[in-house]
């Protein structure tokens, strides 16, 4: 079982940056796939980045694309968003969350564990 807690959410302007971090329980994090979905309201959960599980292998949303880096320390059990040149429609809940697999995976349904999620609010 693993247990994921997501930290760093807040208020930003337009353009600002933000650092997200998700904090893992459970020794078998490090061999896992990761990814961060985010979800506005009224809207569906969508991937924004992923990771397997030595970081070889990296996913990113077009619309994110040369602006998040998604990144991991298994030997801290963490993963993290950085986030910059943020927009207004990127205000959601950002999750982090992991599957019982190596790679990385793009949809939702392929994860196993989501931590809580951490509002994230970029104002115009």
């Amino acid at each position: 079982q693993v247990q994921l807690v997501e930290s760093g959410g807040g208020l930003v302007q337009t353009g600002g940056s933000l650092g997200l971090s998700c904090a893992a329980s459970g020794r078998s994090f490090s061999t896992y796939g990761v990814g961060w979905f985010r979800q506005a309201p009224g809207q569906e959960r969508v991937v924004v980045g992923a990771l397997s599980w030595n970081g070889g292998h990296t996913y990113y949303a077009d619309s994110v694309k040369g602006r998040f880096t998604i990144s991991r320390d298994n030997t801290k059990n963490t993963m993290y968003l950085q986030m910059n040149g943020l927009k207004p429609e990127e205000t959601a809940v950002y999750y982090c969350e992991a599957r019982r697999e190596p790679s990385l995976a793009t949809v939702r349904g392929d994860y196993d564990y989501w931590g809580q999620g951490t509002q994230v609010t970029v104002s115009s």
